[in-house]
Formats: structure tokens, sequence, C-alpha cells
């Protein structure tokens, strides 16, 4: 089961000693698809951004070393792991013009796509008859006073 996880992005946390997978955001507007992946602490040199088949894939390792000193005692904590993230691109995506940015931990894809073509289409309400009504009067009927 993890490795059917790990296949989509999705490790669960001690499957592979990791426990961390960025969180993605996709959004589509207009002509355009955009993913954003949160890496904080990395770097573009610590991230690979691909095409593979019909998915984008985000992948990398990310390093975290912490070191503190106090009262002439020195402690070190270090974290390592990969992580990777497929994001499947809709039909008719432009990979070919995909552009990656990273800018302060954030990672930002745009993917030109085909302007979805609408089917959508007013239909006309007919007009019909009250029931009870058989004449060909459109007159609404009057009071009468009695």
């Amino acid at each position: 089961m993890d490795r059917v996880f790990q296949e989509v992005g999705l490790e669960r946390e001690g499957s592979s000693g990791t426990g961390w997978s960025p969180a993605i955001e996709v959004t589509q507007r207009n002509d355009m698809y955009n993913i954003h992946a949160e890496l904080p602490g990395l770097e573009p040199r610590d991230v690979k951004v691909e095409i593979d088949n019909d998915a984008l894939v985000i992948q990398g390792e990310r390093r975290f070393q912490q070191e503190e000193k106090e009262g002439g005692m020195q402690r070190t904590e270090r974290q390592y792991g990969l992580f990777y993230r497929s994001i499947p691109l809709p039909e008719g995506a432009r990979v070919d013009q995909a552009k990656a940015r990273f800018n302060n931990g954030v990672l930002e894809v745009t993917i030109p796509i085909p302007e979805q073509q609408s089917n959508r289409r007013s239909i006309p309400i007919e007009g019909g008859e009250k029931a009870g009504e058989s004449g060909a009067s459109s007159k609404p009927p009057q009071s009468q006073a009695a």
C-alpha cells in the first residue's frame, strides 16, 4: 500500500522516513493551468520539475540541519528526505510552453491550456396554457363582482 501512495506523491508519515510532502495548489483560470508548491527552506537547485507523459512531476530532496550551542553543549538535528509529487495535466496542455519560477520557497509552474469550448446554450421556454384554459386569449382572467 505504501508503494501506491508513493507513486502518486502521497507518502504516509513514517513509511519512508521523510514524513514530508509539499503542499500543492492547482488552479485553472481562463487559458492557464497554475501549480503552486510550497517548498520552504529549499533552493531551486534542490528541486526538479519535468513533464512525464500527461503529468507534471515535482521532485527533489529536502535537507535540514539545525545546530544549537548552549552552556558548553552542542546539539545538532538533521533531517533528510526525498519528495515526489505527480500532478495530472488537463487534455491539450501545451507542455512545450510551460514555465517554472521559484521565489521565497514557493515554486510556481504555469502551463497554457486551450480555451474550453462550451457546449452551453440557452433553451427558449415556450408558453403553455394553464390547466383548465382552452381559449386562445392571452389576457388574464378578470374578477367578476357579485
